[in-house]
């Protein structure tokens, strides 16, 4: 197959499916088109493109492509987890643009908001195969059972088996998943971080603390009062907090982060060694590695899935797929 990467003939190669969301960023990616577009053009990398204003629509056109096609996604992680099923059942290489409200894969990545140029002159790089984590969500009484994260991103879905998809960076349960559901109430022109630490402030004051039991490849290693747990591929979420900074999206291992019981001033401090990467190793914190993980929670707290909240849950089980996914730019 003739990809445009690693010196190939461009005017050869099979033309990128470019998946524009055009909800991403709150209408970012909409927006920038023109510019990105005018990127391809001036590099000759021929596209064929997709637009798409929800993620029913982009898994539906990724799935009607012919199989090994190369996918260019303008977005951010929901657009992503989106239409990965669709990227791994056809095989489908992956080159990422950065266009969403957090960008924390593209940014582990080293790959910077608005700068096309980098994104697109990374194709030249040699594609790697990065993990991706498939993940089982049992509902709480409180999640609701169609599946609020959007139809289309949804593996499979039933009330037995709650929700199951499939994750390229990470997920997180408690407080983490609270402030990412009170970021919607953020002011429109905080992005990023400071969208991110607005909705931490805001979501403090309503700190709970309930029982997880947390199994590594069927260990248990805790099982006591906690605020926050994240099982993690990539290094960090909330548009830059490195809640993981020992992941490394290619060791066929998944990162679990948790806390042991905190009290508010504690968790504000803790969250503060979270953004740079500092809390491994802290009392308050505990770090686990492994190929398959459980939490499950004695009351339903909130869940995010790349950042996009599902309702409260209170059990998932997540197991990492070794190189699933075919990295064009990474």
């Amino acid at each position: 197959m003739l990809l445009p990467y690693a010196g190939a003939n461009v005017n050869s190669c099979i033309p990128f499916a470019v998946v524009l969301n055009t909800a991403a960023g709150r209408g970012l990616a909409q927006r920038e088109w023109p510019r990105l577009a005018a990127e391809l053009q001036a590099r000759g990398l021929p596209y064929d493109l997709l637009k798409a204003s929800s993620a029913q629509e982009a898994l539906a056109q990724v799935q009607a492509l012919a199989p090994g096609r190369p996918v260019l996604v303008g977005g951010g992680e929901g657009t992503v987890a989106a239409i990965l099923p669709a990227l791994i059942a056809g095989q489908h290489p992956l080159a990422v643009v950065p266009l969403g409200s957090g960008n924390d894969f593209a940014g582990m990545l080293g790959l910077k908001p608005g700068d096309f140029a980098q994104a697109l002159d990374r194709l030249r790089f040699q594609p790697r195969q990065v993990d991706a984590l498939e993940v089982r969500v049992v509902p709480g009484e409180h999640v609701d059972q169609v599946g609020h994260v959007g139809p289309g991103e949804l593996v499979g879905h039933s009330e037995q088996a709650g929700l199951q998809k499939v994750l390229l960076n990470g997920l997180g349960m408690g407080f983490d998943a609270q402030l990412t559901d009170t970021m919607q109430y953020a002011p429109g022109f905080l992005t990023g971080i400071w969208r991110y630490s607005w909705g931490a402030a805001a979501s403090v004051r309503h700190l709970e603390l309930f029982q997880v039991k947390v199994e590594v490849d069927g260990q248990r290693l805790y099982h006591g009062p906690s605020a926050i747990a994240a099982v993690m591929n990539g290094t960090r979420y909330g548009g830059g907090f490195l809640i993981s900074p020992r992941s490394d999206a290619q060791d066929g291992l998944l990162n679990v982060v948790w806390s042991v019981a905190v009290n508010r001033p504690q968790l504000i401090g803790l969250m503060a060694r979270v953004l740079p990467g500092r809390h491994l190793g802290h009392p308050l914190a505990r770090h686990a590695r492994g190929r398959e993980v459980r939490l499950r929670w004695s009351s339903p707290v909130f869940t995010h899935l790349d950042g996009d909240v599902c309702g409260r849950a209170s059990e998932v089980v997540a197991r990492v797929l070794p190189g699933a996914v075919c990295l064009l730019n990474g």
